[in-house]
Formats: C-alpha cells, structure tokens, sequence
C-alpha cells in the first residue's frame, strides 16, 4: 500500500468502540453480513500493513464478540469523552514508547479501505515534525460544502493544517455572496476522520483541557492546533466510503454487503 519503494515502518491500529451510541445503541455490534460491525472494522484493518492491531473497549460485550478469535482487546475505562482519550489510555496500558505511531481507526467504520489506515500512518513517518496525521478527500457538491456535519480543512503547502471548521472553509467572497448551485473547483477538502498520532503526543493530549475553538466548532483536533501541534492532512488515494452514524447508514452498509455478495 505504501509508495513505490518506500518501506512502510510499524505502526498499530486501534479500534476505540463504546457499546453505548446516542442514535445506534449497541452500535458496534449491530449485525452486517452476519457479524458484528466492529469485526468487520477488524477485519480491515488486519489487511492493511499494521504490525499489530488492537480494539479498545469498556464493554464486556464487545471483547466476548471476538472469542475464538486471534485478536488483541484492550480494557479501557468508562468515562473516556472521545477516542483520542481511549487510545491515550492504550499507550500507556501498552507501555509505547514515545516515537511509537497509533492509527485511529474509528469502530463504526466497516468499509474503511486499508490503503488508507496505511496511507495516514505514511503521511506521519514522512512528515517527522508532526504530531498527528489525517486525510482529506475533494468535497464536489454545495451540499457537501454548507452541511455542518461534513468537517472541512484548509492546509498549507506543506499539507500541514491550518484550520478545521463546520462552516464552508475558504469562503469564495464573490461566489458565495448567494448559495451557488454547483461548485466550479475542488478547492474545497472535507477532512475523513482518521488519524494517526505519536505515543508522545497522546500523553501530552490527556493534561490538556478542551480549547475555546474546539468547544465553539465541537471539533477535538482543535485542541492539538490550539497548543501547537502540527497535523499533516493528505489527500486519501481512494474513496472512503461514509461510515454508519444513523439507522438509515447501517442499511446502507447492509446492502452495499449483500450487493457485494451476490457479485461473487
């Protein structure tokens, strides 16, 4: 998966799943295909170039569902308010050391493509100043652009980020003096929620309290901006398909799978 001659260095995925989900209750093991969302997630990330691969949860329930199974679970508490808290908590239940690189693969995402957990965990080798590495991916459509669900990211250059919003980032001033009915560029990027992160920064992460940008956007990689931190955001070499949030998602899933299945 990685570039032509380049050699991809180790680097661990975790798998952060909370049974409780406001919307999906018991989400990570609603079924898809006949098994648990979760261990599809799993199985996506065994295929990509990860020396070891870890799901992270606070629910018995979860670690039963992978019984019989060659997979590493980890006991995390309760009360982690995100994921970047649990996989803090990894990292130092695993004693990682600093340099050691963690790939967030988020539990409700069952068609994640593994070119990209290794492609995220690439762009933080690669680039040796960062603390955190994501992706991003051409947003193409108005709706896309002004939904306050779909994150965008402006970056510099380098690729490192500049800022993450919930509002339509950069504002085209003449274009947008009214809602325009198609986009004439891809200069928009809606950032994909995966990342990649050093053990070192994870540790500074857990003594940080929440950023006034991050409270006023609901977004927590403010917070590594608002201290400082770089994060290196690359443009995802594939699609990545939307992961499951609502009912009407996990349908979606389920079907794509059995359109899968019938095609073979």
């Amino acid at each position: 998966m990685t570039p032509e001659g380049a050699e991809m260095q180790d680097f661990i995925v975790v798998i952060p799943s909370r049974f409780a989900s406001t919307r999906l209750p018991g989400k990570p093991l609603l079924e898809i295909a006949g098994e648990p969302m979760v261990k599809h997630v799993w199985r996506r990330a065994c295929e990509s170039a990860a020396t070891r691969v870890v799901i992270a949860t606070d629910d018995e329930r979860i670690r039963d569902a992978f019984a019989g199974l060659e997979a590493e679970v980890v006991m995390t508490r309760p009360d982690h308010p995100s994921g970047t808290d649990r996989l803090a908590e990894v990292a130092a239940i695993l004693d990682l050391p600093d340099d050691a690189v963690l790939v967030n693969v988020q539990g409700d995402e069952p068609l994640i493509p593994p070119a990209l957990i290794d492609q995220v965990a690439q762009r933080l080798f690669d680039d040796t100043g960062a603390s955190i590495a994501t992706l991003a991916e051409p947003i193409t459509d108005v709706d896309s652009l002004f939904n306050p669900n779909a994150v965008k990211v402006v970056r510099q250059a380098s690729g490192r980020a500049l800022y993450f919003s919930r509002a339509p980032i950069p504002w085209d001033r003449q274009a947008f003096a009214q809602r325009p009915e198609q986009l004439e560029t891809d200069a928009w990027l809606r950032h994909i929620g995966i990342y990649a992160y050093r053990a070192s920064f994870l540790a500074e992460y857990l003594g940080w309290a929440a950023s006034p940008l991050e409270q006023l956007e609901q977004l927590e990689q403010l917070r590594a901006l608002h201290h400082g931190h770089a994060i290196q955001v690359g443009l995802a070499r594939e699609p990545n398909p939307a992961g499951v949030d609502t009912a009407d998602d996990l349908e979606r899933v389920r079907q794509w799978m059995q359109d899968q299945g019938a095609g073979t």
